[in-house]
């Protein structure tokens, strides 16, 4: 349905006086105006847009448009404040709630809300889905709810958070106010789990397209993990400006900014268990421009506004087509070319099915939680052998079921989605060993394509077009 209050001041003329005035741009990039229409028109709507197509403007233009205020809810704390402070700069009032603020600060952001006088409001799933949260939201006129880095919601995506299952709730507990999906990655099983998560039938998805062809693809094969560390410092010293190297585990990231340090390469680590303020500082001192390579997991690179990255290394095979795309697609924003090299060790998959096998509950570990709430009229806090991560998914998916026989069912679900990573990996692996274009590869994983099937510029490519400049044996 639309918005009632849009309807006098829908036309092109007021949104492009807006983009001009508040905004200083002069024309819409390719999809930003189909979605800024599709919210003004109050319709739920999911955008697909790669990296540096300029998602942010898809929902700062209408919130300013519309009359009440816009929710966004944020993966990274570190990412809600240059959200923040970008919207401050362009002199719109904005606030954060967040786990990393005092408690006098979180104190009047939440009065600022509840006083109507701030046009955006950012913070976390987490703290979205806390009831005293939304009491304090129910109390204002709520024009949008935007949910960034959407793939997260999805149970099947890379980068799952049991905080997003709560979200569809939360938001028809406002009264089902419109909502603005954002991710620059979602193959069709995201699409319509996002769909299902958000209880969303009539989600009107946006796909800009994939396809990026400054960003140039190649895999290096290595045969052990003592090769990989001499490829990296050759392509660091091939390899002119700046980027990210990506690892799986927080001791790669560790041991190879200790590397490059040693052979004098400015770089840094960066990863969850790095105090907040130096992963601010190493942050801060990327952007200006005074590392080389800031070596991360995969904790790094979500909403980073930096266009000249020219290079993003995967050092450890990633576990997803979908999440390499997501990170090597942090590269070249600006439009320059950009080299993405992945350094393709097999083994390397040991580390994923490691993680997999910690990250579902299995049927004893759910059955373990149901007994818990049977004994208690309370919610367990904790739970004999499980993470609280495991314990919040648990309790999420419990709180749908109807009676105890559905937990088998439960259980089920949660191995299909076990059997679906393997898949996803396999893919991934497939991925590295095969001779197509790179692009081709992985814009089938999003059921998109280019023409002719091949890009012309990927490692695959260029060799495949050496061999037919070959002359013919004599």
């Amino acid at each position: 349905m639309a918005n009632a209050w849009w309807s006098l001041a829908n036309s092109s003329a007021e949104v492009r006086a807006t983009l001009k005035k508040v905004f200083g741009l002069d024309e819409f990039r390719p999809g930003q105006e189909e979605v800024v229409q599709s919210t003004l028109d109050g319709r739920n709507t999911l955008a697909i847009m790669p990296t540096g197509a300029g998602k942010s403007l898809c929902y700062q233009l209408p919130a300013v448009l519309l009359p009440g205020t816009t929710v966004i809810i944020s993966p990274l704390i570190a990412l809600m404040k240059d959200q923040c402070d970008k919207l401050v700069e362009l002199g719109l009032a904005a606030s954060q709630v967040n786990s990393a603020q005092t408690a006098q600060e979180t104190r009047d952001a939440v009065d600022g809300i509840a006083a109507a006088r701030h046009e955006f409001a950012i913070t976390t799933p987490e703290r979205f889905t806390q009831p005293e949260f939304l009491e304090t939201l129910r109390g204002v006129e709520i024009d949008l709810v935007v949910v960034d880095e959407a793939h997260c919601i999805s149970q099947w995506g890379h980068d799952f958070r049991p905080s997003y299952l709560e979200l569809g709730r939360a938001i028809k507990s406002l009264g089902a106010p419109p909502v603005l999906a954002l991710t620059a990655t979602a193959p069709p099983q995201v699409i319509d789990d996002i769909r299902t998560q958000l209880d969303l039938p009539d989600l009107n998805v946006i796909n800009t397209g994939t396809y990026r062809p400054n960003l140039k693809y190649e895999v290096i094969s290595v045969e052990s993990a003592d090769d990989k560390q001499p490829q990296l410092l050759r392509l660091l010293n091939d390899i002119d400006g700046i980027g990210i190297v990506y690892t799986a585990t927080v001791k790669h990231a560790e041991e190879i900014a200790e590397l490059l340090q040693a052979h004098g390469i400015a770089a840094e680590r960066y990863h969850g268990k790095v105090r907040a303020k130096e992963r601010h500082d190493i942050q801060e001192r990327f952007m200006r421009g005074e590392l080389t390579a800031i070596v991360a997991t995969n904790a790094f690179g979500m909403g980073i506004d930096k266009p000249d990255i020219r290079f993003v290394i995967h050092y450890d095979l990633p576990g997803s087509i979908d999440a390499y795309y997501q990170e090597s697609g942090r590269a070249g924003r600006d439009g320059e070319d950009a080299r993405c090299v992945l350094l393709f060790l097999k083994a390397d998959q040991r580390t994923h099915l490691f993680f997999m096998g910690k990250k579902y509950p299995r049927f004893d570990d759910i059955a373990a939680v149901h007994r818990a709430m049977e004994a208690s009229d309370d919610v367990p806090g904790e739970v004999a052998g499980l993470s609280k991560k495991k314990l919040a998914v648990v309790l999420s998916m419990l709180s749908e079921l109807g009676d105890a026989h559905e937990l088998t069912e439960l259980a089920a679900r949660y191995e299909a989605r076990q059997k679906n990573d393997r898949e996803k990996l396999d893919s991934m692996i497939a991925y590295a060993q095969s001779a197509l274009c790179r692009w081709h590869l992985i814009l089938r994983q999003f059921d998109e394509s280019i023409s002719g099937d091949a890009c012309g510029d990927c490692d695959n490519c260029r060799r495949n077009q050496s061999r037919q400049r070959l002359p013919a044996a004599s």
